[in-house]
């Protein structure tokens, strides 16, 4: 999976320059507007480096926000899995606040925490989390009927082996959700620094919008793109191996 992710966004990101190159050349635009081949290459020799560092920089932001988030949404998606008032109440306002643009609130943020990394570690779990929780939610509050009818029956049911039985069945969905979470606090989180920030790849993509460097952003988005991608195939890896060893766990006991 690992591969498959780099050598998709290799495609992606060469398509993507082509089709610059191909607007550069049948309208005759400068360099300045759109780079060439030779000064792209020479701005990835001269920043790909320091660019690498930023990347990881927000990559680190975007781990712990994607934490954050996980553990925020299975908190809330577990209370909230109930047919109850309080997990009615908890589904409602889930949606109603996942449906406010949360880039809007980004000022407010900066006001109050400043343009530090508090700053753009609240934005990356917002926005990664509320995709997360619906998610979750919908999986924790959909009874898998067979085979939990047998531990109600026997009266051996509890909630621990409820959650357990959800996320077992629905293994393949939870880690693909995961997985693809990891852009949204990557976004989230260059989203910030892009704004108001000091750090980070989002930072320097401003400096290099400033500079009307074109060629930086593109070695800029090169980065992103190649440490985004290896880091969903380890996220997706994972999830393969966790299903692997739930599907097949020694002593043929699965829960």
């Amino acid at each position: 999976m690992l591969f498959r992710r780099i050598y998709q966004f290799f495609i992606v990101y060469i398509l993507g320059l082509a089709g610059l190159l191909a607007i550069k050349y049948t309208t005759g635009l400068s360099d300045y507007v759109i780079p060439g081949l030779d000064l792209v290459g020479e701005t990835a020799l001269r920043m790909a480096g320091e660019y690498f560092f930023d990347v990881l920089n927000t990559l680190s932001v975007t781990i712990l926000g994607q934490f954050i988030s996980i553990a925020m949404a299975f908190t809330v998606g577990i209370l909230g899995r109930k047919s109850s008032w309080a997990g009615s109440f908890i589904k409602v306002m889930a949606y109603n606040i996942q449906a406010y643009p949360i880039v809007a609130l980004a000022p407010i943020i900066f006001i109050l925490l400043g343009d530090g990394f508090l700053s753009r570690l609240l934005i990356a779990s917002m926005i990664c989390y509320f995709p997360l929780l619906l998610s979750v939610l919908g999986i924790m509050a959909s009874p898998i009927k067979d085979i939990e009818h047998f531990y109600i029956a026997t009266g051996r049911m509890r909630w621990q082996l409820e959650v357990k039985i959800r996320a077992f069945e629905n293994l393949s969905k939870l880690a693909t959700v995961i997985a693809g979470s990891a852009t949204l606090a990557m976004a989230g989180t260059i989203v910030a620094e892009f704004i108001a920030a000091d750090a980070g790849i989002g930072y320097s993509i401003r400096i290099a919008l400033y500079q009307s460097d074109l060629a930086g952003i593109l070695v800029a988005l090169f980065m992103i793109g190649i440490v985004i991608s290896v880091y969903q195939g380890m996220l997706e890896s994972l999830g393969e191996q966790m299903k692997t060893k739930w599907s097949a766990p020694k002593g043929g006991d699965l829960l």
